[in-house]
């Protein structure tokens, strides 16, 4: 048997109401052979049952249209959590890929070899729109940064940020940048799951953390003028789409991949979504429409090294 798929057999119930795999009580430690659809790369994952420790007190009600996504989405497995001790660095994070194809490059045994590493965490914030299609018209939530920051001005990135000390764990981080940066209140936001994190060239490590903001007319956008220029959202079906999509090949230790960028624009203005926040969203968009998307996604290696 194809040793990626072995799990599948010997360590999995698949659950009729969330449509995925789920580890049996009894192999919540085990290390397995996982196949990652979407990037075509398997790799060698501890998976554990654990759910986020930052409980949401907001529940959907089940006459709420995204109501069966939340279900389905807390029953996605979370990636493993970070064996390395986060330590703060000079370097100003967001969700963009940090360095890009500028710069020197570090290679990725430098990046293994360093004890310590810096870690972020980006809120996912999805909402259902106007049409009230429920999955179909889902939205997400995203900023323009700052013109005045010394790093990625400009550039669209989703609220988030380094974790500091005070933080409880990566869901923490991701709300409370959101408070700061868009005035999102926590309390507005249904944490559902988090995402495998991915690591830019540097060693950041950034968690992707899913929350659906069940009413939207509930939120009042309030931006942090030292921070965020705009708010805007987007379709999220829109990043497992080809339209108004291009894509850059780069090459990095002998690693050729796609940088990704997405045009979106809306009654006034134009914004490019590019790099990790593109990759973030792609991810995103495929394991909530349970899809990849309709294009070769082809993503670093290294973000999931």
């Amino acid at each position: 048997m194809d040793p990626r798929r072995e799990w599948l057999v010997q360590a999995i119930l698949l659950d009729p109401l969330c449509h995925v795999p789920r580890l049996l009580p009894k192999t919540s430690r085990r290390t397995y052979i996982i196949d990652w659809p979407f990037c075509n790369q398997p790799t060698n994952r501890t998976m554990t049952s654990t759910t986020p420790s930052t409980a949401s007190p907001l529940a959907l009600p089940d006459s709420h249209g995204l109501a069966p996504l939340a279900r389905r989405l807390r029953c996605y497995e979370p990636p493993p959590p970070s064996r390395q001790t986060d330590r703060q660095q000079p370097e100003t994070l967001d969700s963009s890929e940090t360095g890009a194809g500028q710069g020197s490059e570090i290679a990725p045994e430098s990046l293994r070899r360093r004890p310590r590493s810096t870690r972020a965490a980006v809120l996912i914030c999805l909402f259902e729109g106007s049409g009230g299609g429920g999955e179909g018209d889902l939205r997400v939530l995203l900023t323009k940064r700052a013109s005045t920051l010394s790093a990625h001005p400009g550039e669209v990135s989703l609220p988030g940020g380094k974790r500091e000390e005070g933080d409880a764990d990566d869901i923490a981080t991701a709300l409370r940048e959101a408070k700061e940066e868009i005035g999102l209140d926590p309390s507005l936001v249904e944490v559902v799951t988090v995402l495998q994190p991915f690591v830019t060239k540097i060693g950041i490590t950034v968690v992707p953390v899913v929350g659906i903001l069940a009413d939207k007319n509930s939120y009042h956008p309030a931006t942090n003028p030292a921070e965020v220029e705009a708010i805007f959202d987007a379709p999220l079906e829109m990043f497992l789409h080809d339209e108004n999509r291009r894509a850059e090949e780069r090459e990095w230790m002998g690693d050729k991949y796609l940088l990704h960028r997405f045009d979106y624009q809306t009654a006034d203005k134009k914004y490019e979504i590019f790099a990790l926040t593109a990759g973030i969203l792609i991810r995103t968009a495929s394991v909530v429409y349970q899809r990849p998307p309709a294009f070769a996604e082809r993503c670093p290696k290294f973000w999931h090294s």
